[in-house]
Formats: structure tokens, sequence, C-alpha cells
């Protein structure tokens, strides 16, 4: 059964590194404290919960399952980021040293936020995201503190490399079950950036 992911088209590649310009999308999302590995799995259940029911349908009192989608994608909190606009952080702050995460999915694209059936959990949020750009590192493998990091830092040079300018915190978006084969698990470490004449290069 295919699983959809959000729509995006990839703008250069080099190795495992990806300029993509992504579409505009819908997220659901639920902000957690703690590290990497538990916010991960509490954020996971709180909006699986909301997708497989806990929700209310905007034309009635029934609720909807909302089909699962790929990836699950958690990016670190700071309250240095302002929640107004973009803050350029060049690199960006480490994945590990986090004690607050925001954790989302995307929802289906044959939703809107005036069709999408509304969580009853006040802590999981509907919200429209922007077209974005966003330098992307693939790999697979354990998802391990350590070695997200690793592939953050990488993902940096790359980024400098190419002069393009940081916009957000490094996210990691994770597409498979954790009982999938450590070899076959696909990872991504997405940073957004701006736009620039040095991008096709």
């Amino acid at each position: 059964m295919a699983i959809e992911e959000p729509s995006f088209k990839v703008i250069t590649k080099s190795g495992t590194f990806e300029l993509r310009q992504y579409a505009p999308m819908l997220v659901a999302e639920t902000m957690v404290d703690g590290d990497m590995d538990d916010a991960g799995t509490t954020g996971f259940r709180r909006i699986a919960d909301y997708i497989f029911g806990n929700n209310q349908v905007q034309t009635g009192a029934s609720s909807a399952k909302i089909a699962m989608t790929a990836p699950v994608t958690m990016e670190p909190q700071s309250q240095k980021i302002a929640m107004t606009a973009p803050v350029a952080l060049m690199p960006a702050e480490t994945m590990g040293g986090s004690k607050q995460w925001r954790v989302h999915f995307v929802m289906p694209s044959q939703y809107s936020m005036s069709t999408i059936p509304k969580p009853k959990n006040p802590d999981v949020k509907l919200r429209e995201i922007p077209g974005k750009l966003f330098a992307v590192s693939s790999f697979t493998g354990f998802n391990t503190q350590t070695r997200v990091q690793a592939k953050t830092d990488e993902l940096n040079a790359w980024i400098g490399q190419k002069n393009l300018k940081v916009l957000s915190q490094a996210q990691l978006a994770r597409y498979d079950p954790p009982w999938t084969l450590p070899m076959f698990r696909r990872n991504e470490v997405m940073i957004e950036v701006e736009d620039s004449k040095e991008q096709g290069k």
C-alpha cells in the first residue's frame, strides 16, 4: 500500500545531498518535552491518536480516520527562534541538545484547513506551511542522536559550499516504522535555506 509523501521538485543533487523545492502543505503537529528518542515516541503516539480517530469531522459529530503519511518529522525548538519570521542560523543548532521538539505529520493532500477533521486533543494543532526550499541529506540505518548530528554537520558543510543561507533548525524526517531493518530505513536531515543564484551549481 503506497503511503503519500510531501510533494517536491529536486533543484539539484550531489551524492546524498539534494536541494528541494517543497509545495505548500498542511501538517498536524505537537510540541513535546524530552530528549530526541522520548519526544519522538510521545509525539508519534499523540498525532497517531488524532489521525486514527480522536478527532471531529467539521460537518458533524462523528470522527474520521485519516490516512497515514510519511515522513514523521522532528524539529528541535529554541527560544532564540522567533515564531513570526525565519531567523538565520549558521550552522543550524545541534539536534541532540534540545529538550523541546516539534513533531509533525504532513496531512494527505486531499485535505485543506477547512475540510480536515479537527483534533480533540488540545496538544495537537493543525498548521498550513507555505512552499519552502530545503537542503536535504538522506541516509539509511539507525537515527541515533550522534549519527543525526553528524549528518546535520555534513549537510551544513554542503550548504556552505553552495553559498546558501540557513533559515531554520535542522529537522529529522523518518520514513519507516521502528521494526524496519536498519539497512532498509530511510532517514533525512532537512534544513530550510534561502533561494540563491548558486543553487544550480
